[in-house]
């Protein structure tokens, strides 16, 4: 009885890796083991920035609010506080657009707040 090698499976799963690893610099594009470790690598870098994104956004929107709050002459910290005492339902990103694009709205946000 003839010998199986299971080419096709691991043919498909050589090709599968080498795809990804186009575009990496020397051997890491088309050295399979080495392209192996880089891809996989690279993986690991991508599913902890997609948590670390988050992080690094929310962190910008706040440096934005609390730069237009002290425009309008409060801080970050006791305009969320107001906020959240008038029970108004915004989310820092919106504030952050807000903020930037629409300094009026932004300004009569902080109004409706601090009286």
């Amino acid at each position: 009885m003839p010998r199986a090698n299971h080419k096709v499976a691991s043919h498909k799963r050589r090709k599968k890796v080498l795809k990804m690893a186009s575009g990496y610099w020397g051997a890491r594009s088309n050295v399979y083991t080495i392209a192996k470790h880089h891809v996989e690598k690279g993986l690991q870098y991508a599913y902890r920035d997609r948590k670390a994104k988050k992080r690094t956004f929310r962190r910008l929107w706040i440096v934005r609010i609390n730069a237009a709050a002290r425009v309008n002459g409060t801080t970050y910290s006791k305009l969320i506080n107001n906020l959240n005492k008038k029970g108004v339902d915004i989310n820092r990103k919106i504030l952050a657009s807000l903020a930037v694009e629409n300094p009026k709205a932004f300004s009569e946000i902080v109004k409706f707040v601090t009286d």
